[in-house]
C-alpha cells in the first residue's frame, strides 16, 4: 500500500515541487492550500505523513500542528515544518508547536525523500 502524505502548501510552484518527489517516489500526494483546509482534510483522510508549510493563509502552521496533536484521532501523525522560516527559534517553536521534523526551503530535490522517509517508516 502506498504511503499517503498530505502536502498544506500556498506556493503552487512548492506544491508542484514536493508533489513530483514524493509521487515519483511512490507516495500517494493529496494537497491543500491553506491550513484550514489542510486540517480537515487530514480529519478525513488520515494521512501517513503530513508535509506543512509554516506560512498559510487562513490558518498558519503552528496553529495547524497543534490542532493536529489535540485530536486524538490524529495525533500520532508524523508532521514535518517545511519552511522557509529559518532563524535559529524558528526550528524551535515549530517542534514546540508538535512538529517531528523541520526542513528549511529552498528543498534539496536530491536528498528530500530521504529527509522525509524516516517519518514514514521502514515499512512504507
Amino acid at each position: 500500500m502506498k504511503p499517503r502524505i498530505l502536502i498544506i502548501e500556498d506556493n503552487e510552484q512548492n506544491l508542484y515541487l514536493l508533489t513530483f518527489i514524493v509521487e515519483k517516489h511512490g507516495c500517494e500526494v493529496q494537497a491543500a492550500r491553506n491550513g484550514q483546509e489542510g486540517l480537515e482534510m487530514a480529519c478525513r483522510i488520515k494521512p501517513d505523513l503530513i508535509l506543512l508549510d509554516i506560512q498559510l493563509p487562513i490558518m498558519d502552521g503552528y496553529t495547524v500542528t497543534r490542532k493536529v496533536r489535540s485530536n486524538t484521532d490524529l495525533d500520532k501523525i508524523p508532521i514535518v515544518a517545511i519552511t522557509s522560516f529559518v532563524m535559529p527559534d524558528d526550528r524551535d517553536k515549530a517542534l514546540d508547536a508538535g512538529c517531528n521534523g523541520y526542513i528549511e526551503k529552498p528543498i534539496n530535490p536530491e536528498t528530500f525523500m530521504e529527509q522525509i522517509k524516516q517519518y514514514l517508516g521502514e515499512n512504507k
